[in-house]
């Protein structure tokens, strides 16, 4: 797989400020997103990580006004998205457009792959079918799939990539500017990850996207984002660029996960430094630092006063009473 990271430095598509995202599980409040405020870049591959739990799903999913934020600002491209509802959010979701994290379950398993691909033109009221069919056989053709051999076969004949290769083309029918990308490889296995990654990066050049990449997996997101930002419990932890990141992580948090990732040198022995107990539950979030119960460095002060994005290098931001730096 070749290194796909290139330089964003464009103006913001997307601006996120203050965002705050809760529901409610058992009667109790669950605090996805605390006060989240970020921008991605036109033409850039922003990467976001970090534990199953910690809200990334959930922000990606605040983004397109599928689960309304309880407050903050969600701007695409100078639009305020949290002010748009009806027609209006309808027109401009065919800007912003998801790729779920299960290909095969977010495939309606009894309808037809042209059909799948052909739902959002109808949705967005493209209504000579052969405009239709015509774009369909294109974008299944450019995510590497013979339109003939596809179209008229269901879900549960494919494989996991190739299901993933028709959410890609189900995806980009609509022509957009913008993609979240919720976890796109994380059922994949490893070889077909490296396709799809891939075809994502091919994509992105031949249509001139922008991505939001959410993963877990921090090998996958240094290969494939400009930027980096880093998520514990609902809350931002380093903010900066993929290669100066990885390279000088900041945060405990960020520095824990790098160490985690598995290295194929059977000689390297693996590092025993990982975070002291579970993480905390979303239902009651620590006071101060969220990363306080788990972090080695914790003090007082990470109890009674919590930490905001303060920039420590060029680029690179980081929300630590005690940084590596």
């Amino acid at each position: 797989m070749h290194d796909i990271r290139k330089p964003a430095l464009r103006e913001p598509l997307l601006e996120v400020q203050d965002l705050v995202v809760e529901y409610s599980v058992g009667g109790k409040t669950v605090h996805a997103v605390s006060g989240v405020s970020l921008e991605v870049k036109r033409g850039e591959t922003l990467g976001l990580v970090g534990e199953s739990g910690c809200g990334k799903s959930t922000l990606g999913r605040a983004v397109l006004q599928l689960r309304r934020p309880v407050s903050g600002q969600v701007r695409f491209d100078g639009h305020d998205l949290m002010a748009l509802h009806g027609e209006a959010m309808r027109r401009m979701r065919r800007r912003v457009q998801l790729i779920f994290q299960d290909p095969i379950a977010s495939l309606n398993p009894r309808r037809r792959i042209g059909d799948i691909v052909a739902e959002p033109l109808v949705i967005a009221g493209v209504r000579d079918a052969a405009e239709r069919t015509r774009r369909v056989r294109d974008v299944l053709t450019a995510v590497g799939l013979d339109p003939d051999l596809v179209t008229g076969r269901l879900p549960h004949e494919f494989s996991g990539g190739q299901c993933q290769r028709i959410c890609i083309a189900r995806a980009l029918v609509l022509d957009p500017e913008f993609i979240i990308c919720d976890e796109p490889v994380s059922a994949l296995d490893v070889s077909i990850r490296a396709q799809i990654l891939n075809l994502l990066e091919e994509m992105k050049s031949r249509y001139g996207l922008t991505l939001l990449f959410i993963a877990h997996d921090l090998a996958v997101v240094k290969v494939v984002s400009d930027r980096v930002v880093v998520m514990y419990l609902g809350r931002l932890c380093e903010v900066g660029p993929s290669e100066q990141l990885f390279a000088r992580p900041a945060h405990p948090y960020t520095a824990l996960l790098i160490e985690a990732i598995p290295h194929p040198d059977p000689d390297l022995r693996p590092s025993e430094s990982v975070p002291v107990g579970e993480p905390p539950s979303p239902t009651a979030p620590p006071s101060g630092c969220r990363f306080r119960t788990r972090c080695p460095k914790a003090d007082r002060r990470c109890v009674e006063e919590m930490p905001e994005l303060t920039p420590i290098a060029p680029g690179q931001l980081v929300a630590c009473h005690h940084p590596n730096f």
